[in-house]
């Protein structure tokens, strides 16, 4: 895509605005926020998430993390965000899509994460609901996927709220915390949008 083939090491490119928030690609320059707000979110996060490494905080392992967005935006293959307030620019969050597929799919996936003192807020819901038109319009997508665990609620709302259908259940989908869980599968594509 070549909006962002020229983003560079410390740029962070263009921001796609939502209502009360912003999201933008993550730079070296955020490691110090991000590591506290991940680190503070760390028992609020865990049961959501795959198992961090041990070094998941660390400034080495941020850097390698810009590298891989970088390098996935080059190829076309993701594209990770971090979501700040817009009246204070704090670090909320972050949003990614992934497992880009292109040819006859058209089809992307989304993860997000939020930090636990902003959860609960709205944030998240303005932060999914501000990246839809980039998947559509900006990376041309038909289909945007998502998946969370049955147990995970306000997840489910979050997606609902934005538009998505639930499409099936997935058993053993994806390894969090450790175990294999099951998730709900959720999609909404372009055509939802206009109809």
């Amino acid at each position: 895509m070549s909006l962002f083939r020229t983003v560079g090491f410390v740029d962070p490119g263009p921001s796609i605005k939502g209502r009360g928030v912003y999201l933008r690609m993550p730079v070296m320059g955020d490691y110090a926020v991000w590591s506290s707000l991940r680190e503070k979110s760390r028992d609020f996060l865990t049961p959501w998430e795959p198992i961090w490494p041990e070094d998941d905080l660390t400034r080495v392992a941020f850097r390698r993390r810009i590298r891989r967005y970088q390098q996935e935006i080059q190829d076309d293959q993701g594209y990770a965000f971090f979501m700040f307030r817009e009246e204070d620019d704090r670090l909320l969050g972050g949003l990614a899509l992934s497992n880009m597929r292109r040819g006859v799919a058209q089809a992307c996936t989304l993860g997000y994460w939020m930090g636990e003192a902003h959860a609960g807020q709205g944030y998240m819901s303005a932060g999914v609901r501000a990246l839809i038109p980039f998947v559509f319009d900006t990376l041309r997508l038909h289909r945007l996927e998502a998946a969370c665990m049955p147990t995970n609620q306000a997840s489910i709302r979050i997606l609902e709220r934005a538009g998505f259908k639930r499409e099936g259940y997935a058993r053993k989908y994806l390894s969090i915390a450790g175990r294999w869980e099951d998730h709900l599968l959720y999609a909404i594509l372009d055509q939802d949008l206009r109809t």
